[in-house]
């Protein structure tokens, strides 16, 4: 449920994320699940279709990246490969032994797990810990914004997004109260009023090009 997002997802901080995983979500395969979507800001449809052979090797190591798979995106506009952080591989590691045979993670009767499904389970975590205005786009959402905060180019960020454009990936993008006030602020050194110290400065520096005229005339 989002509440005064303006129909958009919360982004969460880091001591809400650290809440959802450690109290909130209860075995491996729900951290593992929403582990995928906040480290590979991937859709909850895209983690739930995800295939167990895209994430280990035959052997059951997790591969240095995850694929998300072309038919499985939105819009169906190109596969992605993204980078399994040692964070992510950690969080897959521990859930490999319930990985299904073709789905990483399988339904309860075939297929892959529901979205529905997977919402309901963070809904019942969040609520566990009692934040709200969280949904499972809530993850993608935080992705994005950090990558953008920690100053990573809008092209690059695209590139893990799959967004068709850099405009359709700047709606994802969170601006908070603070940044706002910082970008006010840097106005500050754009001022025409100028301070005593100032004034004074430029007081000295005209009586002392006034005297050195009058001399050299």
């Amino acid at each position: 449920m989002k509440i005064n997002r303006h129909g958009r997802a919360k982004v969460l901080t880091q001591s809400e994320i650290q809440l959802i995983f450690s109290h909130g979500l209860d075995n491996n395969r729900d951290r593992a699940l929403f582990g995928v979507c906040l480290f590979s800001a991937c859709r909850i449809r895209e983690c739930c279709t995800l295939l167990t052979q895209d994430i280990y090797t035959t052997k059951g190591n997790v591969r240095p990246r995850l694929i998300i798979r072309k038919a499985n995106t939105k819009g169906k506009l190109a596969t992605r490969s993204i980078p399994v952080i040692e964070d992510l591989r950690r969080l897959l590691s521990e859930y490999y032994p319930l990985a299904g045979d073709d789905y990483l993670f399988p339904g309860r009767s075939h297929g892959h797990i529901n979205e529905d499904s997977a919402a309901r389970i963070l809904r019942e975590a969040c609520q566990q810990v009692d934040i709200f205005g969280v949904s499972s786009h809530s993850f993608r959402r935080t992705a994005l914004t950090q990558m953008s905060n920690a100053g990573i180019p809008l092209r690059v960020i695209q590139e893990i997004s799959g967004h068709r454009n850099l405009e359709q990936l700047q709606r994802y993008l969170e601006v908070s109260d603070d940044q706002v006030l910082g970008a006010a602020a840097a106005l500050s050194m754009l001022s025409p009023v100028a301070s005593n110290s100032v004034e004074l400065q430029i007081d000295m520096g005209l009586k002392a090009f006034t005297v050195d005229h009058l001399i050299s005339d």
